[in-house]
């Protein structure tokens, strides 16, 4: 090995002399006696002390005996290297190529021999021949160092590693089966749930289509109502029908709420260039509104203590003129009201919700909470004695133009619909 490196040494000077030589040029490649290296690596002293050696002391003055031995065989197998000995005939074959003509070429021709022609390339060849010879001979005596070593341990000592990795392999083997067993759990909790979830919530769909589908068992078209008990944007009501061009109009239903501040937006009715062509509001801390083509009128009606209350509120495009019923008692009258605007046809009439556009972009601040019935509209003025017939439950008058029946009405987001305590019984609650 040292003299390898020896001979590299050469070999850097030459290559390092071939960028200042010109054709024709002679170069000198000279190989160090394997003495003159081994003159500056004296082996290490062996420790001595007197006295017994405890085990680790046994163990390095054992490493070193090795190292030497390793030394040793080290110098051996240098001596001996066959690849050395054709290196330097190669080297001397150099040196004389460089110098003249090889027997037997044409004169002119600056060859080498089975070597390229280039020097620089002679050189890098031999580089790489050096290089492979040198990775050959540590991995010889790594294995070798490894065998020796092996060997040199005790064999109490080399029991004890053992004993030691195989308790290291046990253990690992029981933490991968304790996280492989915890692994299969684990899924198999997640697939119980997931299925118990899935279960869950196709009963809840299957529950919410036949809601939205309309519950055929009312005892009569109208006897429902429909709930809306969370103040979001998604929780809806819709009318089917439409309204057609309207002059005059009234609205009445039931409903009851607790919510606060506000009852939000029993109704509104939303057509192409107008969302509030006709709205019924309560928002806030204002008072209910009552919005036709965006024009406000405020009304004096109280209902959000929780009871049924009986609604109905009327208009004419005629001056404009309002009034509002609560529980079959006329509490407000007005005028001005958008007055001689018709109610523009072919709109969407939306139960719970104000309309930012039509049939949608709803806003759950305004959204209504609670329960709602008896929805009606006709094209006229109901007379007051009329309304108050209908608030008593002596009449019962379903709209002309949007009758309360159970297939006009669909429900949506989680709003259900229910059946609806009698006329009577809602009598009794206020």
């Amino acid at each position: 090995m040292l003299a390898l490196l020896a001979a590299g040494v050469a070999l850097a000077v030459a290559a390092g002399a071939q960028d200042g030589l010109s054709p024709g040029s002679r170069f000198v490649c000279t190989a160090l006696p394997p003495e003159a290296a081994r003159a500056g690596c004296p082996l290490p002293a062996m420790p001595m002390q007197g006295g017994a050696l405890s085990p680790e002391e046994e163990l390095r003055a054992a490493v070193l005996q090795l190292r030497e031995t390793v030394v040793q065989q080290k110098e051996t197998l240098g001596a001996q290297r066959e690849a050395i000995r054709e290196l330097t005939g190669k080297l001397a074959r150099c040196e004389g190529l460089a110098g003249g003509k090889a027997p037997g070429r044409a004169a002119g021709k600056d060859t080498m021999g089975d070597l390229p022609r280039d020097p620089s390339h002679v050189v890098e060849q031999l580089s790489r021949s050096l290089q492979t010879l040198k990775d050959r001979l540590e991995s010889l005596e790594h294995q070798l160092r490894v065998n020796v070593s092996n060997a040199a341990l005790p064999s109490d000592f080399r029991e004890m590693l053992q004993r030691r990795l195989a308790e290291l392999e046990r253990q690992l083997l029981h933490k991968v089966a304790e996280l492989e067993d915890e692994k299969s759990l684990l899924h198999n909790e997640t697939s119980a749930h997931r299925q118990k979830t899935e279960s869950a919530l196709n009963a809840l769909l299957q529950r919410v289509t036949e809601l939205e589908r309309g519950n055929s068992a009312f005892k009569t078209p109208d006897a429902f109502k429909v709930s809306l008990p969370l103040r979001t944007n998604y929780l809806y009501g819709k009318i089917k029908k439409t309204l057609p061009e309207l002059f005059a109009f009234t609205v009445c239903l039931w409903l009851r709420s607790s919510a606060s501040p506000g009852i939000g937006t029993p109704f509104s009715y939303a057509v192409p260039g107008q969302a509030n062509e006709i709205v019924l509001i309560e928002w806030g801390n204002n008072p209910i509104e009552l919005l036709i083509n965006d024009k406000v009128a405020q009304l004096p009606l109280f209902v959000s203590d929780g009871k049924w209350h009986h609604i109905c509120v009327t208009w004419t495009t005629r001056d404009g003129m309002w009034e509002a019923f609560q529980d079959g008692e006329k509490l407000g009258t007005g005028e001005n009201l958008a007055p001689w605007h018709p109610i523009k046809p072919g709109g969407v009439l939306i139960l719970g919700q104000e309309q930012d556009t039509v049939g949608g972009r709803f806003d759950a601040t305004q959204a209504f909470v609670g329960e709602l019935s008896q929805f009606n509209i006709w094209d006229r003025v109901l007379r007051a004695q009329e309304i108050v017939n209908i608030a008593n439950c002596s009449t019962n008058m379903p709209g002309n133009i949007i009758p309360w029946v159970d297939n006009n009405v669909d429900v949506f987001g989680g709003a259900s619909k229910w059946p609806v305590e009698t006329c009577e019984e809602r009598l009794l609650d206020l």
